[in-house]
C-alpha cells in the first residue's frame, strides 16, 4: 500500500509541479513541439523490439511472422490512416502467418 501511494505522490508531484512552474508563462513552443513526439518514441520502443526479439533472439527473416505482421501493419497505417483497418488487416496477417508456419 506504501508503494501505490508513494507512486501515486510522485505522479501527483510531477503534474503539479509542471502546473506551477509553467502557470505565469505557460509551456514554451519549442517544449510543447519537443513533446509532441513523446508518445510516438514511447510506442515504438515497446513495440520494436518485440518484432525484432520475438524469441529473445534478432530476427530478420521471412520465418518472424511478427516483424512481417508489423511490416503490414505500417503499410496499412500509411495508406489508410485508420486505427481500426490497421488493426484488423495487421491482425489478419498475423493470424494467416502464424497458421502458415
Amino acid at each position: 500500500m506504501l508503494i501505490i501511494l508513494g507512486m501515486a505522490v510522485v505522479t501527483f508531484m510531477t503534474r503539479f509541479g509542471s502546473f506551477i512552474f509553467f502557470r505565469q508563462t505557460g509551456i514554451p513552443a519549442w517544449l510543447e513541439r519537443w513533446l509532441k513526439h513523446v508518445p510516438t518514441a514511447i510506442l515504438t520502443s515497446l513495440i520494436v523490439p518485440s518484432l525484432l526479439l520475438p524469441k529473445g533472439e534478432f530476427d530478420l527473416t521471412f520465418g518472424n511472422s511478427y516483424l512481417l505482421a508489423g511490416i503490414v501493419a505500417v503499410f496499412v497505417a500509411y495508406k489508410s490512416r485508420n486505427a481500426m483497418t490497421t488493426l484488423s488487416v495487421s491482425m489478419a496477417a498475423m493470424f494467416l502467418l502464424r497458421w502458415l508456419s
